[in-house]
């Protein structure tokens, strides 16, 4: 099968190309804007083709996508806090963006799309669990992009026949993920913190809820979806929920520290306590969640320890 990852140096999309390059056509495109051709070394070995360009380029889009039997869309700004302070780069890469790859997608008789939504479609509906069937209620920028990406997935599907799959992402977290962005998420924030013997900053009280994915559980969703899902939005998560500070407490057993966190004020835009049911999933592609918080934590620990280690010998060549 011939497949086109777009944002497939970033943290998601690379560890999809992993999955796939080794045994299909595999071509990743991205602008390199937050994405690493470090992230993509294991796939290009296993014969996938980087071309590095925007996904708002109609003309890399067309190129690439000719032949094309599915396109997984990760590319994204993928931050609520810079799409609070900076709303429009994000409606042209998350929006616009979306609508050129479906178009392209469309022309070139592609036969399913899988794009990564995300759990900021709910906003703070008080409701636990989030259900697909809930009405969205974003409450950032970030949020708007992501569920008017959604409804442009959905009217493809309607009105071309082309499948389009939306999966919204909970709180998605493993290896790779950067933690040098001043939008970073929260756990490469934290591990990088706990391992340099420095205290993890906590926004707010700590007492907020998350439902962590670990990101080989988000591969797995994808490729499911792309094999066996039908058009429409599923919930894709760990399916349980702990808190900011229980997050932290893990994260300081596996890596030794003893730093106490610090709290400072919230952010605007963060929801308060987040909780996927993710049945629909289930029922439909046959997704389940492999990975427990503690588990992907872990690995993702070793991962960071080695980089560490890999840096400190590049410094000393």
């Amino acid at each position: 099968m011939k497949y086109v990852i777009t944002g497939g140096a970033g943290f998601i999309g690379s560890h999809i190309a992993d999955a796939l390059a080794p045994d299909n056509e595999v071509i990743i495109l991205d602008d390199l804007f937050s994405g690493s051709k470090k992230n993509i070394t294991r796939s290009i070995e296993s014969g996938a083709e980087f071309r590095q360009g925007s996904i708002n380029d109609p003309a890399i889009l067309g190129e690439i996508l000719s032949g094309a039997d599915g396109v997984f869309h990760e590319a994204a700004i993928a931050s609520v806090p810079r799409s609070v302070s900076e709303p429009i780069p994000s409606n042209e890469v998350n929006i616009t963006g979306t609508l050129r790859v479906l178009l392209a997608a469309r022309d070139a008789g592609v036969k399913k799309v899988v794009t990564a939504s995300s759990s900021s479609v709910y906003g703070e509906t008080p409701e636990l669990p989030k259900l697909e069937s809930m009405k969205p209620s974003p409450i950032s920028p970030y949020g708007v992009s992501k569920y008017a990406a959604e409804e442009y997935g959905r009217v493809f599907s309607l009105l071309y026949g082309m499948p389009v799959i939306s999966l919204r992402y909970f709180n998605v977290f493993g290896p790779r993920q950067d933690p040098d962005s001043q939008y970073a998420a929260v756990v490469p924030i934290f591990i990088t913190a706990a391992l340099s013997r420095k205290p993890i900053t906590i926004n707010g009280d700590g007492e907020q809820t998350r439902d962590f994915s670990f990101v080989a559980d988000v591969v797995q969703a994808n490729l499911k979806a792309m094999e066996r899902g039908n058009a429409g939005v599923y919930n894709i998560a760990g399916g349980y929920q702990i808190t900011i500070n229980q997050l932290a407490d893990i994260i300081m057993k596996e890596t030794g520290s003893i730093v106490p966190p610090v709290h400072l004020p919230e952010r605007k835009g963060d929801i308060r306590d987040s909780l996927a049911e993710i049945s629909r999933a289930n029922r439909e592609f046959g997704f389940a969640p492999r990975y427990t918080v503690q588990k992907g934590i872990r690995e993702t620990v070793d991962w960071f320890r080695e980089q560490r280690i890999a840096d400190k010998n590049d410094i000393l060549r």
